[in-house]
């Protein structure tokens, strides 16, 4: 018996070896050539039946190779892309297309769709909607889980509120920052917190204290809270048409959920070892799987913890000015939704896109300096019910830092009337596309009902401050 021998029989690398040495001990007993070439075949057809004797160390290295062959086979992605729709392709970049398009191709995808401020993100695209049969892709939905908008309109006109007035409770009643939170003695109490899903995961237990201490908080990079000008140009919504001030803020759930996200990618891709590399950051949790059933609570919670910082944030902000809001619009834009898709359910992962359903309200931000909207949705359903979040990145941070002026950045807000505080020149107008460009490549999405313009902005300190 030799190598050749063994060759033939359609065994490789170290398996030959293995076969050599188990057939060495069957030669040894008197089985004949022939014999052990049929053992072999037999081993071969089914290792799972040769799990002891001299063919053990073979069946073990072939059952493994089995169970390999079979992980490749669940995690192949799709030769071509499921067809999907896009918005505003010209104002796409081809990278944002790219990851799209490679998203369309996991087994576990059924639909997409691209909003117009679509931009290149970890995994899925920044704008990308992705709907999945029975699995939930933590990159899918974000690293800031459940981060969301939240407006508040007062029956007040905007000039009940100047510059110094907003600066003032700005900077009393927000707090901006990575790792930034209230003291003891600020801190107040909401029903979140009372959640007994704290208790219910060790990680979830870990990151109680954290969550606490940041409650009505914001993070850093594209968060932000400002007064400005809300005009509703036709009545409705309790209010008439005309122009008041407004409270608009873009939070997330801070330390806590990105904590969150970061644990459950991880783990997610330890059971994907076989994903193609392009595919890495869209690794996916079975939902009928411990994992998947955590990550969803955990996920939820995340959500749930977002929207109660922005109603701590308005909530401080309405007791100041002594004032209940005459209208309050909130959605959430980084999630995971179990939805009705052509008759089935699928999660619908929205990761920078705002839901819009038919007649359901949403807010799309421009910039700093630029106007956001207030819009209804009109349930489309190739755009899986979904409208942008905002205008869109057009440059990276770094790339903005390089390529803006200065003074470009200053004459911008000044042109507009805005007062900033704090906000680096990576979040500057202009890396971002025009609002209004990505609104009206959406028309058929959305309704805009008012429009809100910028006065006065905080946000976290950026690089470079004017």
């Amino acid at each position: 018996m030799n190598g050749k021998h063994i060759a033939k029989l359609g065994l490789m690398g170290a398996d030959i070896g293995l076969a050599l040495a188990a057939a060495s001990v069957r030669e040894d007993a008197g089985a004949s050539r022939d014999e052990i070439l049929g053992e072999l075949a037999g081993v071969q057809a089914s290792p799972a039946a040769h799990g002891g004797g001299v063919y053990a160390a073979l069946s073990a290295s072939l059952l493994a190779k089995q169970a390999r062959d079979e992980l490749h086979a669940a995690d192949a992605l799709r030769p071509e892309a499921l067809s999907y729709r896009v918005w505003g392709a010209e104002l796409i970049e081809p990278g944002a297309l790219a990851q799209m398009d490679t998203a369309m191709r996991l087994p576990i995808s059924r639909a997409g769709a691209l909003m117009p401020d679509a931009h290149v993100g970890y995994g899925l695209p920044i704008g990308g909607v992705l709907a999945t049969q029975g699995a939930v892709i933590p990159y899918g939905v974000g690293v800031d889980i459940g981060c969301s908008m939240r407006l508040s309109v007062f029956a007040l006109p905007p000039s009940a509120l100047d510059s110094r007035g907003a600066v003032s409770l700005l900077q009393k009643h927000t707090r901006f920052g990575a790792g930034v939170g209230w003291d003891r003695r600020e801190r107040l109490a909401h029903e979140v917190l009372d959640d007994p899903a704290w208790d219910a995961q060790p990680l979830l237990r870990h990151l109680f204290d954290k969550a606490v201490t940041q409650l009505g908080t914001s993070g850093s990079g594209n968060h932000f809270a400002e007064f400005g000008t809300f005009t509703l140009e036709h009545g409705g919504l309790n209010l008439e048409a005309g122009t008041y001030l407004a409270l608009l803020t873009h939070s997330g759930s801070r330390g806590f959920g990105a904590q969150v996200a970061g644990h459950f990618t991880r783990l997610a891709e330890t059971l994907h070892p076989a994903l193609d590399p392009a595919a890495k950051k869209l690794a996916w949790l079975d939902l009928g799987s411990q994992e998947g059933q955590d990550y969803w609570q955990a996920m939820t919670l995340a959500g749930r913890y977002a929207l109660a910082n922005h109603e701590q944030i308005h909530g401080r902000m309405g007791r100041a000015l002594g004032e209940t809001p005459a209208l309050m619009v909130w959605n959430s834009h980084n999630l995971a939704w179990k939805q009705q898709v052509n008759g089935q359910e699928l999660i619908v992962h929205r990761k920078g896109a705002t839901p819009a359903a038919a007649r359901q309200l949403g807010l799309i931000p421009g910039s700093m300096a630029d106007p956001a909207y207030l819009v209804r949705g009109k349930g489309v359903p190739e755009s899986l019910e979904s409208a942008s979040h905002g205008a869109g990145r057009q440059m990276g941070r770094k790339a903005a830092a390089k390529a803006i002026a200065r003074a470009d950045w200053k004459a911008y807000l000044s042109e507009r009337g805005v007062t900033l505080l704090g906000g680096g020149i990576d979040e500057a107008p202009q890396a971002y596309k025009r609002v209004e460009e990505v609104i009206a490549a959406q028309s058929d999405l959305v309704e805009v009902l008012g429009q809100f313009q910028p006065q006065v902005v905080r946000m976290d300190t950026g690089g470079e401050d004017i």
